[in-house]
């Protein structure tokens, strides 16, 4: 059974024969640089490239433009380019790809650039889950850096200090909580005696009382008749959340089903619902002190009872008296 498929039974989900067809696995390695010496991060460097799943074949590329193909003997899920010390020669952005089974070539792993000098190359900076803190919410700043065991420190627009200071250890990156708004970057430094990096692109994080409002999008046919069914997806910005359905500020309990931790399909026919709407949708965070998003926009059903509106008749020209043995269009106009 794959990950995400156990992880969507946990969640009490249940997959449908559309879904299960496109679920998709990511397959994109991952690069890094590891240094013989933080001390001196440039003198001796191992590019190192990490696959998914095991292979034969490893592929590392600078500017585009293929340098090294590797192919071994047995699969492995990590394979090492030894730089040496970096000169002029190396310098540039890399990347790698491993070999899946049916022979094709995955994406390109992320950007890693090599320098060789001083400063060395910024890190990125993301937010986990959503850019913005709310009560209940766990916000928090990734920074991940090209470097292998350096030490990561973060930055708030407009304090004179940094804000924190972590090591990554083994690691290439370190996650900072956040509890203020604000604008935030971070960088890096190899050792206490270092200057830091490049500074990060900055990441703007938002405070918000309400959560911002999901999505609702509808799936039904063009004229919904008595038997007929309609589905509405409520789509949230994150995770893990609870949803309401609601018509005119009242929950409808209504039968529901999910494909994703972040989404809701509401099920809905007209004996359950009684009238066309309009329908909104919110969602909360699994917390007691957690409030209510906004409500989505409106969606509204209309339901046929099967009665046909009558049509309308008109003669044309229209607001003319025509004369006798005169032609005219006699045009019938159904809604």
């Amino acid at each position: 059974m794959s990950v995400l498929v156990a992880s969507l039974l946990l969640w009490g989900l249940t997959l449908d024969p559309a879904t299960k067809a496109a679920v998709v696995f990511e397959t994109k390695p991952s690069l890094w640089a590891e240094p013989e010496s933080l001390l001196e991060p440039w003198a001796n460097v191992t590019l190192r490239c990490q696959a998914r799943r095991a292979t034969l074949d490893f592929q590392l590329l600078k500017g585009g433009v293929m340098q090294e193909l590797v192919h071994l003997s047995a699969p492995t899920k990590e394979h090492q380019f030894p730089l040496g010390a970096v000169t002029s020669d190396h310098q540039g952005l890399y990347r790698c790809r491993s070999r899946l089974r049916d022979g094709r070539w995955t994406a390109l792993s992320n950007l890693l650039e090599v320098t060789g000098t001083e400063p060395l190359p910024p890190p990125w900076l993301s937010t986990e889950p959503v850019p913005w803190i709310t009560p209940g919410l766990n916000t928090t700043l990734l920074c991940h850096g090209g470097l292998l065991g350096v030490t990561f420190l973060l930055r708030r627009e407009g304090d004179d200090e940094f804000l924190e200071v972590a090591e990554a250890g083994q690691g290439r990156e370190v996650t900072f909580p956040v509890h203020r708004a604000g604008n935030y970057s971070c960088s890096y430094r190899t050792h206490t005696a270092g200057d830091p990096s490049e500074p990060s692109a900055t990441v703007s994080i938002e405070e918000m009382t309400t959560p911002p409002p999901p999505s609702l999008n509808a799936q039904f046919p063009e004229v919904l008749r008595p038997g007929d069914r309609a589905t509405l997806i409520c789509v949230a910005p994150l995770d893990g959340v609870h949803f309401q359905l609601r018509r005119r500020g009242e929950e409808l309990l209504v039968p529901r089903s999910s494909t994703s931790p972040d989404r809701v399909f509401f099920h809905l026919n007209a004996a359950d619902t009684g009238d066309s709407g309009p329908y909104t949708c919110r969602y909360r965070l699994r917390s007691e002190e957690a409030a209510w998003s906004a409500d989505s926009a409106p969606t509204e059903l209309v339901w046929s009872d099967e009665t046909l509106p009558a049509p309308v008749l008109v003669v044309e020209p229209e607001g003319t008296s025509p004369a006798t043995g005169s032609l005219v269009r006699l045009r019938c106009r159904a809604p």
